[in-house]
C-alpha cells in the first residue's frame, strides 16, 4: 500500500493533503472503508465510518457529514466530524437540499454564490454534496463535505465519492437487511 505523500509522520500516521496539490489516493481510502465496513449493512453505522474515515483522510475536509431523509422533502442531521452541523435542512434550501432533491452530486466552489445556501458554518468557502442510495435505489440521504477553502473539490473527488457510497451502501435495504 503506497501513501498519497509517499511516508509517515513520526506518529506512524499516513500524511495528509496540507494543501499542496497532491491528490488523496481515493483507493486506498475505498479499500480501507470496505475492510472496515465489510459486511455491514446498518446505515447508521456505515454513515459513522465513512464519516470518521473521510474526514481525517485530508485536511481539506473541515465538516464531513451525512443528512438522513426523515421524511419527505426532509433532511436531518446523521453521523459526522467537524463542527456543529444544522439539524434539519428540507429538500428545497440550501446544498445539501438540491443533492436530495435533484439526486445530483453539487459541486460548488464557492458557497457565497450558490442560491439559497445555508451558512451551518461560517468558514465553509466551498462544499461537496453527493446523494446516497440504499440497495433498492431509494434515497436514503446525502453525504456532504465542507471546506474552509474555496474551490477545494474536484469532479475527480466527487466520481471517487460517488463509486464509495455506492459499494458502501449497496447492502443496506428499505427493511434495513441486507438487499
Amino acid at each position: 500500500m503506497t501513501l498519497p505523500l509517499g511516508g509517515n509522520t513520526p506518529k506512524g500516521e499516513p500524511q495528509r493533503d496540507e494543501g499542496a496539490g497532491i491528490p488523496l489516493d481515493w483507493d486506498e481510502l475505498a479499500q480501507r472503508i470496505a475492510a472496515v465496513a465489510e459486511g455491514e449493512t446498518d446505515p447508521i453505522a456505515l454513515m459513522a465510518t465513512i464519516a470518521c474515515e473521510v474526514h481525517n483522510a485530508d485536511d481539506r475536509f473541515d465538516w464531513t457529514g451525512f443528512y438522513r431523509v426523515v421524511r419527505p422533502g426532509h433532511l436531518k442531521i446523521g453521523p459526522y466530524q467537524g463542527g456543529h452541523g444544522c439539524l434539519d435542512i428540507p429538500f428545497d434550501r440550501g446544498v445539501c437540499g438540491a443533492a436530495a432533491r435533484t439526486g445530483e452530486a453539487q459541486l460548488v466552489p464557492d458557497v457565497e454564490a450558490f442560491p439559497g445556501h445555508i451558512a451551518c458554518a461560517a468558514s465553509t468557502r466551498s462544499e461537496l454534496v453527493l446523494p446516497v442510495w440504499d440497495g433498492d435505489g431509494r434515497l436514503i440521504g446525502v453525504f456532504d463535505i465542507d471546506s474552509d477553502r474555496p474551490d477545494a473539490f474536484t469532479q475527480a473527488d466527487a466520481e471517487a465519492l460517488a463509486d464509495i457510497l455506492k459499494s458502501s451502501f449497496s447492502g443496506v435495504s428499505a427493511r434495513g437487511a441486507a438487499a
